[in-house]
């Protein structure tokens, strides 16, 4: 997988609720572990733009509640910094579900991803309508 370019604050931690930004029957989901992230101790481990996060389905179709799937996080309201020095953040935290080869699960996403995920990830940016 390839680094990251950016130095990305992690915005997000385990037990956040975020939007679910794809067609794949998810609505709302929960960060319920994460995927390479550590933690100090007593400290919930947390994940930013471009992370990959285990994911428990609260909101979506009859099919998909109570599934434990993976995420990727596509979009942060935290603050982050890119290596030519402009600053970047979006209006809300959103995810895309992914299988274990990285590829989405559905056919469409809503909304802009961050660049930092389209190098990482290019089958999901392929679908994304843009990228920022």
């Amino acid at each position: 997988m390839k680094g990251l370019g950016a130095r990305v604050n992690k915005g997000l931690q385990v037990g956040s609720k975020i939007v679910c930004n794809d067609n794949s029957g998810a609505k709302i989901v929960q960060i319920i572990g994460t995927k390479g992230a550590k933690a100090s101790k007593s400290m919930y481990p947390k994940v930013g733009v471009g992370d990959i996060v285990i994911v428990s389905v609260k909101k979506g179709t009859q099919a998909m509640r109570k599934k434990v799937l993976k995420a990727l996080v596509v979009r942060q309201k935290q603050i982050y910094r890119r290596p030519n020095g402009m600053r970047l953040m979006f209006e809300d935290n959103a995810v895309v579900i992914i299988d274990d080869a990285g590829l989405p699960v559905g056919t469409e996403i809503k909304g802009a991803v961050a660049r930092e995920v389209a190098d990482r990830f290019p089958k999901v940016a392929a679908i994304a309508p843009a990228v920022v």
